[in-house]
């Protein structure tokens, strides 16, 4: 329980798009890293660290130093969403007389290091840690490293001297994003083995060359290795972290610099370069319309749940669906808590239950306690007080709160109260309990509909299509707004997963870019979407861009 899964994500979105805005704003600034780390951050600020917006100097807050200080516009949008300061004063970055320069300054409540010079951050924090031990303090100190900044010798100065001391409160989280200021690290000073492929980032998806952990627990420290990008990598890890004794723990995660924006990925050329004031407007949708894959694990053998489990996990999935049915509200019965609470070990993907069954306001708790990170109930079952009394639960044990519609049902006029806090509601394309159905094709119409009707009431969620989904029709269904998607018969039901997953958002990733250049048009017709397609300069972007700007007339 408290998976806080929906909050962080939602938040680590919001922190980008904070910091597109303050970098536009300045002309100038380092987006790049900002996006790396973004829900490293997210994992610390809105679970893991103890602190006080209202007394930030509290003796007994864990303190977070950012060694990688050109990052800070980065820090100062997690410092806004947080309640430090005001979401408006992210704009005033590297203005005369801000608080918020270049690199984070103490002058900015909440900051706990004047970050100049890289290297610096980490022997910062070892004295921090050790502080913190002798005036017997509990405050556990992070610090956020750069891979780039990994090439000075007073970090691996730091590192010994915290390994020497037994450092267990101090946790550093390494950003291996594998770029630096100019150029790709491997190439100005490997931390990495070499590898036979010529791209300048390949390491990251070589487990095989992978060697900055060897050199970590060779000086005595506690690794851990995980995506950089999935919050529930980073959540057990940092949760890890707290466990271990007598040495200090480094999470090296593995990320791209400029992550959610595909002009900024991997290019060297983001590390310390901000957008264009008439770009904004696409960048923020394109952060905006970032998807997931949900799939559902009862259209695989309900007799070895456990191996379906593990399938979704092999294959990349980024949620897994928990399809539980009732035999009352549904007529077919599925499974229950206890078998949802069996198969949570076996995977750190963020479990998406969906509640098929009658009264969900007497069993909710036992799927959240079983581990559920969102719960999403039928508007069908429950009434204004009942919802009410789900969604207070749900918000204060830290789990998702969602209320799914059938087919035939509109949402329920006492949602409005609720739809600011939502973080999810499914819309149904199939009569839910009966397999083999296909997408209801009203859906689309309806999907938009309620779309249009949740952004007037200040939604900040995401809808979730769920039903007959497949390779032919997600993207229509990523057209009408819809951003997360279930599967069972196109995913869990086909042998290769992996191979139907990647098919799947190859489809979606097509109309998102499709809608990008729609957007770029309207805006300023075939020179905006000329100089659109000419941001993104890694690999094949350029040329697919523009095949796919042909095909939908925009050039």
């Amino acid at each position: 329980m408290d998976s806080r899964y929906s909050i962080i994500r939602r938040n680590t979105l919001k922190a980008r798009a904070l910091v597109i805005r303050a970098t536009a704003a300045a002309g100038s600034g380092h987006p790049g890293g900002s996006f790396s780390m973004a829900e490293i951050l997210g994992c610390l600020f809105y679970k893991h660290m103890t602190y006080d917006t209202n007394n930030p100097l509290w003796k007994d807050r864990d303190r977070l130093v950012l060694s990688k200080g050109h990052a800070a516009p980065g820090l100062f949008s997690h410092l806004a969403i947080s309640g430090f300061i005001q979401e408006s004063e992210v704009e005033t970055l590297r203005s005369l007389g801000s608080r918020l320069q270049g690199h984070p300054d103490m002058k900015c409540p909440g900051v706990e290091f004047c970050g100049g010079s890289l290297g610096t951050g980490l022997s910062y924090s070892v004295g921090m840690a050790l502080a913190a031990r002798l005036d017997g303090l509990s405050s556990r100190i992070y610090t956020v490293v750069g891979d780039g900044e990994s090439n000075e010798g007073q970090i691996w100065e730091a590192t010994m001297t915290a390994a020497k001391f037994k450092l267990d409160n101090l946790t550093v989280i390494l950003d291996r994003n594998y770029v630096q200021q100019d150029s790709y690290t491997e190439g100005v000073m490997p931390l990495d083995a070499a590898t036979k492929s010529s791209d300048p980032v390949a390491a990251r998806g070589d487990p095989t060359a992978w060697r900055t952990s060897d050199k970590w627990r060779a000086f005595g420290w506690h690794v851990i290795e995980v995506d950089g990008h999935r919050i529930e990598q980073i959540d057990s890890a940092i949760t890890e972290s707290k466990r271990i004794s007598g040495k200090p723990t480094i999470i090296i995660s593995r990320t791209v610099k400029g992550k959610g924006v595909q002009h900024m990925e991997d290019n060297p050329k983001w590390h310390g370069k901000a957008p264009s004031k008439s770009m904004v407007p696409i960048i923020l949708d394109e952060l905006k319309s970032q998807s997931l894959v949900a799939p559902s694990i009862i259209a695989g053998d309900m007799t070895r749940l456990d191996l379906e489990v593990k399938r979704c996990d092999e294959a990349g999935s980024d949620y897994i669906h928990m399809d539980v049915m009732d035999g009352a509200f549904v007529p077919v019965v599925t499974f229950d808590h206890e078998k949802l609470k069996e198969l949570r070990p076996l995977t750190d993907i963020p479990f998406d239950s969906h509640l098929m069954i009658s009264e969900p306001v007497k069993h909710v708790k036992r799927y959240a306690e079983a581990g559920s990170d969102i719960i999403t109930v039928h508007a069908e079952a429950c009434n204004v007080s009942e919802f009410g009394e789900i969604h207070d639960y749900l918000r204060s044990v830290g789990v998702g709160v969602g209320i799914a519609i059938n087919p035939k049902t509109s949402l329920p006029v006492w949602l409005k109260e609720f739809v600011p806090t939502l973080d999810q509601v499914i819309v149904m394309s199939v009569v839910p309990g009966y397999s083999g159905q296909s997408y209801i094709p009203e859906s689309h119409k309806k999907t938009r509909d309620v779309i249009q009707s949740l952004n007037k009431m200040g939604f900040n969620g995401v809808v979730e299509a769920d039903g007959g989904v497949n390779v032919s029709n997600v993207a229509d269904c990523f057209d009408d707004g819809a951003r997360v998607f279930v599967g069972g018969s196109s995913m869990v039901g086909q042998p290769d997963m992996r191979r139907a997953i990647d098919d799947i958002k190859n489809s979606i990733s097509y109309a998102r870019r499709r809608m990008l250049l729609h957007r770029a048009h309207i805006l300023g017709g075939s020179d905006m979407v000329n100089n659109w397609i000419a941001l993104h300069e890694v690999g094949e972007q350029h040329n697919v861009l523009h095949q796919i700007a042909q095909e939908c007339g925009v050039l």
